[in-house]
């Protein structure tokens, strides 16, 4: 499906929802979907109101906040907790099912498909009789960078007590 399609449809469901709560169907909520679904990463609230600031859009951090909350409500973007990190956030309509992958030294997330997950989904689904309808898969570790780096910094530890001796 074309972004422009995407684009499209997820305007039309954020209003239908709008509508059905009867909620105000305003420019700056539309903006900030426009917005989100133009990225293609994960990003925290204030990342999202500093590059729209930047943009010259006129949306307080309340609205930010209050939008994406909606969207969330929606399904069209979902909320993450990474560890002890802030919450991020990242579309959802049409983005297949994936997982991710946390630095936790960096906070660097990473996001990673393997069919093997569904099928366990499905298989602990039919086991238990549950009808899943998503799951949340994080695996916690340290990207290259930070391995890198720490390793480095364990040699010169290993290096300054040996000359201490």
């Amino acid at each position: 499906m074309s972004e422009q399609k995407t684009n499209e449809l997820v305007r039309k469901i954020f209003e239908a929802y709008l509508e059905n709560k009867n909620l105000r169907k305003t420019p700056e909520r539309f903006a900030i979907l426009e917005e989100i679904y133009s990225r293609n990463d994960h990003f925290d609230v204030e990342t999202l109101y500093i590059h729209m600031k930047n943009q010259k859009y006129r949306v307080s951090r309340a609205t930010v906040y209050n939008t994406l909350e909606l969207l969330v409500s929606c399904d069209l973007v979902t909320k993450h907790q990474f560890g002890k990190n802030m919450a991020q956030f990242e579309k959802s309509y049409g983005y297949r099912q994936h997982d991710h992958v946390i630095c936790i030294e960096c906070g660097k997330v990473v996001e990673f498909c393997d069919p093997r997950i569904h099928q366990i989904q499905t298989m602990v689904g039919d086991l238990l009789k549950f009808d899943v309808k998503h799951h949340s898969l994080n695996l916690y570790g340290f990207c290259s960078d930070c391995s890198m780096a720490r390793k480095v910094n364990e040699s010169a530890v290993t290096a300054a007590k040996i000359v201490q001796n």
